[in-house]
């Protein structure tokens, strides 16, 4: 499993390929959650999400010679810039309703796509089979060491950053699936700033982990789609994400669609930064439902949305 020895050597491996991105503040947006809100804005990173770091360290650590990956967009263009710059091949299985834009930028990286009915055909199963057939080595979206430790440097950005502005005591807010990030910055907290306690953020009728850490047991999803947050749509929480998860992170939090929506708006209005709904989740818990303490922190986590869902999320 992942822990703090791992994170600081994906750290080692990410320098000078990762952005360290940056942690954003309004005071608009203290007014709106009563409270100092930072934002750490991981749309900014490579290919629009924090998945690039996940994606790195695997492809870095394990030196393959080909990769396939499953995702609804983020991580499928991580594994397939990182396979870009490392020169091998990949093969990334989308759902055939994720976002057009998504499909067409991990094309454009030069991965190829196989598209499934995420309501009819299990992806794992597939994945596994196109694995063995081709001979390439998969790199999961959350469920992999590797790929939890890379995700965990963006932890310890947050650990840097909110000691450079004097908050040392916060929730943050994590925008949840899987629990790959989630899990990666509570051990990296862990570590660097216990007092940063984390918590995730899901959509309703999407909240695994929240149901899960309510009763301290893996609750799965009863719907795998239909909701506008397809970036943080998983079954139930990862083998390996659980139990961090249920050792270190505060309750969930559940937001609306329209609560990531107008999260959305105003992370443009104010912030000047593009949210995916999936991404904005985090940021709508933190502007809209109760908290505790003075300061509140949200990671961003995506903003790769198209066009007709951001005009729809600006219309409100």
């Amino acid at each position: 499993m992942s822990d703090i020895t791992m994170i600081e050597a994906a750290a080692a491996r990410l320098a000078g390929h990762a952005r360290r991105t940056p942690m954003l503040s309004s005071s608009f947006l203290d007014e709106v959650a009563g409270r100092r809100v930072l934002v750490k804005a991981e749309c900014l990173q490579h290919t629009g999400s924090f998945k690039f770091r996940g994606a790195w360290n695997a492809v870095s650590a394990l030196e393959p010679a080909g990769v396939i990956a499953f995702s609804s967009g983020n991580h499928a263009q991580g594994v397939a810039l990182a396979a870009r710059i490392k020169g091998i091949k990949a093969v990334i299985i989308m759902p055939a309703d994720a976002p057009v834009i998504k499909i067409d930028n991990t094309r454009a990286l030069g991965a190829e796509v196989v598209l499934y009915d995420r309501a009819a055909e299990d992806r794992d199963a597939l994945g596994v089979r196109l694995a063995t057939e081709r001979g390439l080595t998969l790199i999961k979206p959350f469920d992999m060491a590797e790929v939890i430790a890379g995700q965990g440097t963006c932890g310890l950005e947050i650990a840097e950053q909110a000691a450079e502005v004097g908050v040392s005591e916060a929730d943050v807010l994590v925008c949840c699936g899987g629990g790959g990030l989630t899990s990666g910055i509570a051990l990296a907290l862990e570590a660097r700033a216990p007092g940063l306690r984390v918590r995730p953020a899901e959509p309703e009728g999407f909240d695994d982990v929240t149901r899960s850490l309510a009763s301290g047991t893996v609750q799965r999803n009863a719907h795998l789609s239909g909701s506008i947050c397809d970036a943080i749509i998983t079954p139930q929480p990862g083998a390996l994400t659980w139990p961090v998860i249920r050792r270190l992170c505060g309750p969930g939090a559940v937001v609306s669609e329209e609560q990531a929506l107008r999260a959305m708006a105003l992370a443009h209005d104010r912030l000047k930064i593009v949210l995916e709904p999936g991404g904005a989740v985090a940021l709508a818990a933190a502007l809209f439902l109760p908290q505790q303490g003075d300061a509140v922190i949200a990671v961003a986590t995506g903003g790769n949305v198209d066009r007709a869902m951001m005009t729809r999320a600006l219309s409100l």
